[in-house]
């Protein structure tokens, strides 16, 4: 017992060092300020300019508008773990989104029109075939912009990530 109070203490201060690291990155000034990466590659950005989505920092200007108002499903638990239309397997945990006619790999920022949250998922299925669904989330995805747990299908709005 007495081994492990100092390997604890030295992890908690670990924590609480980078923590504070983040947050003075995302509070910090408002100027242009270089944030490193790594020893050897700096970054530059601004706070202007980000949104962090899902610890996904990627540039307002290049969000094209999609879909103003569309409804906005999730996948049940029984697809957890089978293949999707791409070949790749489908993870509830995992951003990922099923339309009908985007290309996969597609990256899509869907916003909760009641509550303004949002998140970047990629199309990795096809679907929704319900009449009136726009767009189906995997339950991470959906329940991390939806307002309550009981809701089956929120109002969202689409933009399309250029590249």
């Amino acid at each position: 017992m007495k081994k492990r109070i100092p390997k604890l203490l030295v992890l908690f201060i670990v924590l609480l060092g980078t923590s504070f690291f983040a947050q003075s990155i995302l509070i910090g000034k408002k100027d242009t300020k270089t944030i490193s990466k790594d020893s050897v590659k700096k970054v530059k950005l601004s706070d202007k300019d980000l949104v962090i989505a899902d610890s996904l920092a990627a540039n307002k200007d290049k969000f094209k508008p999609y879909k103003k108002t569309a409804r906005a499903s999730y996948y049940a638990n029984k697809f957890h773990g089978r293949r999707t239309a791409s070949g790749r397997v489908y993870d509830m945990n995992k951003l990922t989104a099923a339309h009908k006619t985007l290309p996969f790999g597609t990256k899509i920022r869907v916003t909760n029109i009641s509550n303004g949250k949002t998140v970047v998922v990629e199309i990795t299925d096809r679907g929704p075939f319900v009449r009136g669904r726009e767009i189906d989330l995997s339950k991470k995805a959906f329940f991390t912009i939806a307002s309550s747990s009981g809701a089956g299908y929120i109002n969202v709005s689409l933009d399309i990530l250029q590249n």
